[in-house]
């Protein structure tokens, strides 16, 4: 991208969508809210363009759009927004918009696209071998080659999908905050969970870490992205590098690349 190029990217979670703004390969701002499929592309950009005012930017400016989605509702919905208000044709993240990554999965198109972003934008900054978790609505684990490849991963429940399961499944467990508990022991039922869902996560984190580790028989290095990354690791003894805007990096990268292949 031209130093003076204003990307508009979108990365839309199950949960969240977050949109960022970059110029050049600065990240100007970003905004997260509420995934709502049931919203309309007028009232998307109503709240795209309430977004970009925050940062004294005028539609205008945007000079390309680039998205990253696992909801093929909104994904529609953010390409009408291209097409229709910016004029401009967006680049939609998949594995065929990584021609330069080796993708080992068995059928590539089923691998996120947000995990992709991960994988692209954590291998350009550290180089590999590495593992990737994405603390989301699925807390994901990514793992890259030492020369970029993308071997695969693990797909476990989110924390606060955890927490959600357990409200509605259970008639008298309630919905708690994640917030780790004094101790481990809870002695209310909310701590009790707390602690299960909290402490359990930094288990799992740790021991899937570990056996990535034995089955890829050495030292990979850990990056970590997420809302609740920092909170959870903060309770962690792995050295992880904590990367709070990975996708939006990773849908910047591929765009920039995608934008050079075709000019």
């Amino acid at each position: 991208m031209d130093k003076d190029s204003t990307l508009l990217a979108i990365d839309v979670g199950n949960t969240h969508t977050v949109l960022g703004v970059f110029r050049g390969t600065q990240l100007v701002d970003s905004w997260r809210m509420a995934m709502r499929i049931a919203r309309t592309a007028d009232e998307v950009w109503v709240l795209t363009e309430r977004f970009l005012a925050l940062a004294s930017i005028e539609s205008r400016q945007i000079t390309g759009m680039a998205i990253s989605s696992v909801v093929p509702d909104m994904t529609t919905v953010y390409a009408q927004i291209s097409h229709r208000r910016l004029g401009l044709e967006p680049l939609i993240v998949s594995a065929k918009t990584v021609p330069w990554v080796k993708i080992h999965y068995k059928n590539p198109g089923q691998v996120g696209a947000d995990r992709l972003c991960n994988a692209v934008a954590a291998f350009e900054k550290y180089g590999g071998p590495l593992i990737i978790i994405d603390f989301g609505t699925a807390t994901t684990f990514d793992v890259v080659a030492e020369n970029g490849d993308y071997l695969g991963g693990i797909i476990a429940p989110g924390l606060e999908t955890a927490i959600a399961s357990l409200h509605h499944q259970a008639a008298k467990l309630p919905k708690v905050d994640l917030v780790f508990p004094e101790a481990l022991i809870g002695i209310t039922t909310e701590r009790s969970i707390q602690s299960g869902v909290l402490f359990g996560a930094v288990e799992m984190v740790e021991g899937l870490v570990r056996r990535i580790r034995e089955e890829m028989s050495g030292h990979i290095n850990v990056v970590a992205t997420g809302g609740l990354a920092s909170h959870v690791l903060s309770r962690s003894s792995l050295e992880v590098k904590i990367e709070p805007d990975l996708v939006l990096v990773g849908i910047r990268i591929i765009y920039n690349r995608w934008q050079k292949s075709s000019t």
